[in-house]
Parts: C-alpha cells; sequence; structure tokens
C-alpha cells in the first residue's frame, strides 16, 4: 500500500477514487479494476477493512465483529471464488438459543418453538406462521408502509409481539425499535431463513479459514495486479471542484485532483466533507438514523454451550445477543480457542459510546457471566471492546423514498455507501452485491461519456 499517491494523473483517463477501504470500497474499486478504469483507493484508518477489520485477542487473531457466509449469499460467494476462497469454506450445522431471563431454550426447530415458555400453543403457532411467511415473501417494499409492530402484532398477535419480538426489536435497535419499518424484519427474518436446510430446518453457516483479513489480503492482491493504488492513514478533510471541473481531494497531508470521487462513507460525513452540496441534498443524508454497535469479545477458557447464537429477550441484560464464534469457526493454533461475542446495537448518540473499554467490560461481562453459572471470573481470559457509533442507517418508514440519490449535484461526485441497501439486512453479502451493481452504473456513465 502506498503512503502517497502519484500526481499527476496518468494519460488514461478517467481517474476515479474510492473514499474508504471497508468491503464496500475495496469490491467497488476491484470491480472497476478489472475494466482497466483507473482507480485509488483513500482509507483513513491504517488499516483496511472497515467493519470487516480484525483484531488480537489473547492468542486469537480474528474479525472485529462477527460474520459469517451462508448458503444463500451467492455475490460474496461468487467474489471469493474469484479470489480462489469458496472453495475453502468451511460450512458448518449451528445451533441457536433463546435466553428469556429464566432459563436457556434451545431453538432449533419446530419442536423447540412449541416447548416455548414465554407463549400459548396458539401464540406459538402463529409465531411460527409469520417466520414462514416472512420468509417466502419476495419483495418488501411495501411494508416500508408500516412498522414493525403494526405488522408483526397483526400476524403474530400482541402476545407474541411483547414477549418475543419487541424484546429482540430493542435489544437490536435500543430506543429506534419504535422507528424502524416492518422491512427491516422482514429482510432479517428472510436472510436467516435462507440459511437453513431440509428436514427439521437446521441452520447452515460457513466461514472462510483465516478470517476476513485473509479475504481482504487477497483483495488488495488482487488490485495491485490491476493497477490500482491504495492509501491507508488518509482521511480526507474534504471533496471540492476543483479549477478544471474535476474534483479535489483533501487530507491531512496531501492534495488530489481526480475525474471522480465516490464515497462509501456514512451519509453524515458525506454531509460535512462535501461542502458544496446543495442544502437539500446534505439534509437529506442529515435526516438518515444510524445504528452504531458496542462489542466486547471475549476469549474464554471453556465453551458456553456450543450455539452460534443465543436470542436475548430478558431487558435487564445489557447485549443484544451471545455469539459463541468458536462454535462454528475452528481456532486450532490458539490454547484456549473459545471466543465469545456481545454486541449490543444503540443509537449513534446512545450514552454508552461514552463510556470507558473498561466501564463497558464490567457490565458487559458481569451480565454474561449472570446467564452462565458455570463459568467464573477466571474463566475470563481477555477481553477487547469494540465500537462504532455509524453501521447501518436505520430502515425507518418509507425509506426507499427518502434515499439520496447516488449522483450528486456536484459533476463526477458520487455517493455509495450501505444506506444504498434497500429492504435487506446488512451483512458482507448485500454490501458485495451493492459493490457490484453500483460498479455498472458508474462503468455505464464512463462508457456514455467517453475519456475525460
Amino acid at each position: 500500500m502506498n503512503n502517497e499517491l502519484n500526481n499527476p494523473i496518468a494519460e488514461q483517463q478517467p481517474h476515479i477514487t474510492v473514499v474508504g477501504g471497508g468491503m464496500l470500497g475495496l469490491t467497488l474499486a476491484y470491480q472497476l479494476s478489472k475494466q482497466n478504469v483507473k482507480v485509488s483507493i483513500l482509507e483513513g484508518a491504517a488499516n483496511l477493512g472497515g467493519l470487516t477489520e480484525s483484531i488480537k485477542i489473547g492468542d486469537l487473531h480474528w474479525d472485529k465483529y462477527y460474520h459469517v457466509t451462508m448458503l444463500s449469499d451467492a455475490d460474496l460467494r461468487a467474489l471469493l471464488a474469484e479470489l480462489d476462497l469458496e472453495h475453502e469454506i468451511n460450512w458448518k450445522v449451528t445451533k441457536t438459543h433463546f435466553y428469556t431471563g429464566k432459563g436457556m431454550y434451545p431453538l432449533n426447530n419446530a419442536f423447540d418453538y412449541l416447548k416455548l415458555p414465554v407463549l400459548g400453543l396458539i401464540d406459538k403457532v402463529r409465531l411460527g406462521l409469520t417466520i414462514i411467511y416472512a420468509s417466502r415473501l419476495e419483495q418488501g417494499s411495501e411494508l416500508e408502509k408500516l412498522t414493525a409492530k403494526q405488522w408483526l402484532t397483526k400476524l403474530s398477535g400482541s402476545k407474541a409481539y411483547q414477549n418475543v419480538w419487541r424484546p429482540l426489536l430493542r435489544a437490536k435497535l435500543g430506543n429506534n425499535y419504535k422507528k424502524v419499518s416492518a422491512a427491516f424484519i422482514w429482510a432479517v427474518i428472510r436472510r436467516f431463513y435462507a440459511a437453513r436446510r431440509g428436514g427439521l430446518k437446521t441452520e447452515m453457516f460457513g466461514y472462510v479459514p483465516g478470517g476476513y483479513e485473509r479475504i481482504i489480503n487477497k483483495l488488495v492482491e488482487k488490485l495491485s495486479a490491476n493497477g490500482a493504488q491504495i492509501i491507508t492513514s488518509a482521511a480526507v478533510l474534504s471533496v471540492t471542484q476543483n479549477q478544471t471541473n474535476g474534483l479535489k481531494v483533501k487530507t491531512h497531508s496531501h492534495e488530489y485532483d481526480f475525474d471522480q470521487v465516490i464515497m462509501t462513507c456514512p451519509s453524515q460525513h458525506v454531509a460535512t466533507i462535501c461542502p458544496q452540496l446543495t442544502e437539500a441534498e446534505k439534509a437529506q443524508h442529515n435526516s438518515l438514523v444510524y445504528q452504531g454497535i458496542i462489542c466486547p469479545s471475549i476469549m474464554l477458557k471453556k465453551s458456553v454451550g456450543g450455539a452460534y447464537l443465543t436470542y436475548i429477550t430478558d431487558d435487564k441484560v445489557p447485549f443484544t445477543a451471545v455469539i459463541e464464534m468458536s462454535s462454528l469457526v475452528e481456532f486450532a493454533d490458539a490454547e484456549h480457542p473459545h471466543l465469545v461475542y456481545l454486541p449490543k446495537y444503540v443509537p449513534a448518540d446512545d450514552p454508552l459510546f461514552d463510556m470507558t473499554d473498561k466501564q463497558i467490560e464490567e457490565q458487559f461481562v458481569s451480565a454474561f457471566l449472570s446467564m452462565y453459572p458455570f463459568l467464573t471470573r477466571d474463566d475470563v481470559l481477555a477481553v477487547k471492546v469494540s465500537r462504532s457509533r455509524q453501521v447501518v442507517a436505520l430502515s425507518t418508514l418509507h425509506y426507499s423514498q427518502n434515499l439520496p440519490a447516488i449522483h450528486t449535484s456536484i459533476n463526477g461526485l458520487h455517493i455509495l455507501n450501505s444506506a444504498q441497501i434497500k429492504n435487506a439486512s446488512l451483512s458482507v453479502q448485500e454490501t458485495v452485491k451493492l459493490a457490484n451493481e453500483g460498479a455498472q452504473t458508474f462503468l455505464q456513465s464512463i462508457n456514455e461519456s467517453g475519456p475525460a
């Protein structure tokens, strides 16, 4: 990776820079570079990957946040095939648990649903039918007209909403759960149900050995081979038009001139660093409601039960779920290969972001140990707290109608970020799919306009 970009721009035109070196920016740049487009990437952090960046916790080296590949992830699997990694995916049947505060219950098949203590038989049947109906519904655009509460109450009943859906929505969205449209929960159900197969519908998840660090490194190799330039530690301060009708990109240490710029960072950042956008465009970007995440990773001496995902409906637990990554991933090189994530999804301005890592660790680990009485504090070998204020834009009512356009009023300036993922849950699959679609849009625009 380069620390600075060669200027002036070479004769090959146009020269495009992608701002943001996460999976969206890297995949987008890769698809453009395959078509002989001169492309550069500017990433503000020291490392590439964004939400797929890796961290070290104890003697484990793995993804900062939890990610899995599903059988239905067609775009992601196609990308992995191009990187010669798809054939290495380790697939595994996973288990799911449900924690109510009074006990832990398996939730892996129809029989488990019938045993749930928080609902009566009729409510359980309606809950199951809701999941089946949502999984088979092809389009979610009409669901943007309804709140999640309205839709789920109509389908599952008020008791199932209060005892199952509402706690799950609150855990996932914090106080924003009241604002979310039905399209949000439909997308979540549809994605997870797509991971199920045959018979009793067990879940099938996969991962690439080495995690996303290995995937990112493979992408960087491909980009470099295609002539792309990658610059890290280059936080963009402003993007403005220059005197030749191109765009000037200013970082802390350099100024660059490009023909086109594609922003992949969150919308509020776009509104701040692109001052020449119209007030209406800035208002659209600033109107999007973002969710953030606080996520301690814990290395343990022992397993907590072998369930990849444990849903939590107990309001006293400060995190969203328990993700036992080591139930899926084999950490053969670690002395104690047990890794757990404790994610908490919160609004971007939540006071939790003002707490220190130590304060978050104490609060989360204490609640975690209370869920698993067979664990003690001595079983906790290492804790690493990760956090991000702007992970995903919330799917509010009429979301698709209020999205900012990809092409802006400034010639050559485009915005393609995760907010453009409509009626789908945020995942690497949807990120790669958006990058693929965006690349086709930009290539068509380049071909229509011709050389600069």
